[in-house]
This record gives C-alpha cells, sequence and structure tokens, in this order.
C-alpha cells in the first residue's frame, strides 16, 4: 500500500484502509481468534501480460481476482485487492486473512498447484494473453521458493547440453551453488528421481519443470555422450595416422565406460553397443599399427 509501488486499493473486504495502521489492527483481531497459526496472512501475486494492458481496467481487475478467491475457495474473510503501478506489466496483490469471519482456518494446502491450475483457466476464459514456457518470467520480482526454483530452471538449461556425464554436470551446477541428490527405489540402487538444492531449498527435478526430471535429463546426458563419440569416430577416421585414432578411441571410450556396465543405473543398451562397436573399430586400429611396425 506504499507510495513506491504506486498502489492503488481496488478492494477492502472486512477492513479499514486509512490509516494502514488500522489496516494491520484489522488483520491482527481476526487473525488474535486463532493465536497458535503462524502464518495467518497469505499474499498473492496475479500477474497478468503487458499485452492486456487495454483489457485490464480495475473493474475488470476485481472481477477476475473475485474469480479467483471464490475458485481457490477462499470466501468469509477479509482480504485486500491492491493494484500496483509500478511495473509495465499489470499486476494485483491479494492480502487474505487465512483466520476467516468465524474462526475458522483456511486451508493452504496444495496451494501452488491449484492456484497455477485456476490461473491457466482465467486466463483462458477471460481472453488474456498466456506467455508461453517459463523464459517469460520476470525473474527480478521472484523471491521465496519461486525465485530458487527459477534459478535452478536457468542453470539446467544452460548446463545439460554441455554435459556428457552426470559427473560434468554436477561441476557446472556446483558454480551457482546448486548440488543434487537421487532418489532410489526402496533399499535398492535404482534411481527413480532427482533432488536439486539451494540455499537449503529442495526441489524435486519434475517440480523444477517437467524436462528437469531424472529420465529426461539423463537421456539428454546420454544422447550428448553418443553425439560427442559419433564425433569423435569421425576425427579419429580423418586422423592421419592409425595410433592418433586409436588415442582418439581410448580416450572416449574410457571416458564414457560408466554406459557399458548392465548393472548401473544409468547404463544404456543403445550407447552400449556403440561403444562396443568404436572398441572394435579401435582393436582394428591397433592390429593396422602392429602390421606397419612389423614391417
Amino acid at each position: 500500500m506504499s507510495k513506491k509501488e504506486k498502489a492503488e486499493i481496488l478492494k477492502a473486504e472486512g477492513i479499514r484502509v486509512e490509516p494502514k495502521e488500522l489496516t494491520a489492527k484489522s488483520f491482527e483481531l481476526q487473525a488474535s481468534m486463532r493465536p497458535y497459526v503462524k502464518k495467518p496472512v497469505l499474499h498473492i501475486s496475479l500477474n497478468f501480460s503487458e499485452q492486456d494492458k487495454q483489457k485490464l481496467t480495475n473493474e475488470k481487475m476485481v472481477e477476475i481476482a473475485e474469480e479467483y478467491l471464490k475458485k481457490m475457495d477462499i470466501r468469509n474473510t477479509q482480504y485486500l485487492i491492491v493494484r500496483h503501478h509500478d511495473t509495465q506489466h499489470p499486476h494485483v496483490h491479494l492480502c487474505i486473512n487465512r483466520i476467516d469471519n468465524d474462526g475458522k482456518l483456511i486451508s493452504d494446502k496444495n496451494e501452488k498447484y491449484r492456484s497455477t491450475a485456476i490461473c491457466k483457466e482465467l486466463t483462458q476464459k477471460h481472453g488474456l494473453y498466456f506467455a508461453p514456457g517459463k523464459e517469460q518470467v520476470n525473474r527480478h520480482r521472484l523471491i521465496g521458493y519461486d525465485k530458487i526454483k527459477y534459478e535452478i530452471y536457468d542453470a539446467l538449461k544452460l548446463a545439460i547440453p554441455k554435459s556428457r556425464t552426470w559427473e560434468e554436470l554436477e561441476k557446472q551446477l556446483k558454480k551457482k551453488g546448486i548440488t543434487f541428490q537421487f532418489k532410489t527405489s526402496g533399499n535398492t540402487d535404482k534411481i527413480q528421481g532427482i533432488i536439486f538444492e539451494k540455499d537449503g531449498t529442495k526441489i524435486n527435478g519434475s517440480k523444477v519443470d517437467r524436462t528437469c526430471s531424472f529420465s529426461k535429463i539423463d537421456r539428454q546426458i546420454k544422447d550428448n555422450a553418443c553425439q560427442a563419440l559419433q564425433e569423435a569416430a569421425q576425427q579419429a577416421q580423418l586422423a592421419s595416422s592409425a595410433v592418433s585414432a586409436v588415442e582418439a578411441l581410448s580416450a572416449l571410450i574410457a571416458q564414457f565406460s560408466l554406459f557399458t556396465l548392465s548393472d548401473s543405473p544409468h547404463y544404456d543398451a543403445t550407447l552400449a553397443d556403440y561403444i562396443k562397436a568404436l572398441k572394435a573399430r579401435k582393436q582394428a586400429a591397433q592390429s593396422k599399427v602392429r602390421v606397419r611396425r612389423i614391417r
């Protein structure tokens, strides 16, 4: 509600807005019916595309915000709808008392999942622009969990295409302060998922993005390794001597030998077969070296 954000109060339900101290007192008084609740106030920001600026009058903003609250099953409680004019894209902030007018606690269970689905639904219903993918999100506006999630996502998008092994990926992510650990099935070594961690916050790979699950990343790393082997094989064929070809192939086969182990969690039959073929080519090249040396 400060001047810095060029705040404009669009609607106040069950609270006074002047002075601001009384607004806070109104929330505190109602929240005191459930003193043990640590986070009695819920803050939600609804952000829209700059392309819809002309459509989004204050009345339209209130209509969408109240529809959002109903779908989130937030009713019979105090709330504020405040529009900010400090950015190019239109957005409103919802400040909601989780202790309703009867002293009951409004659940925030699965809030993020429900909110995402409802926002998509309302965007389509009102014919608003839906930005494709995470690339359109304003990173500098994010805080907390969302900020870290997008930092992990951005780091992975840069690191995965450059990684031919999980070790390479691990080294690149560590430069960004990100670590990861695998989730295994029961007491076995079979990997079922991956958990990333940054600044003490842990997030499952699939929650970072669908493309960041263990299976998707593992597949991309294997594809990268296979491509590197194919390129190395082509270079070896063009090498000026059989000795150079043997050295090039030996180095790469050793580097990716993990994939040839059938009991490895990263075992890839296709890649293993390719490495097997490269080993046969290496042996053939070594035979040529021996023949030339004898002569």
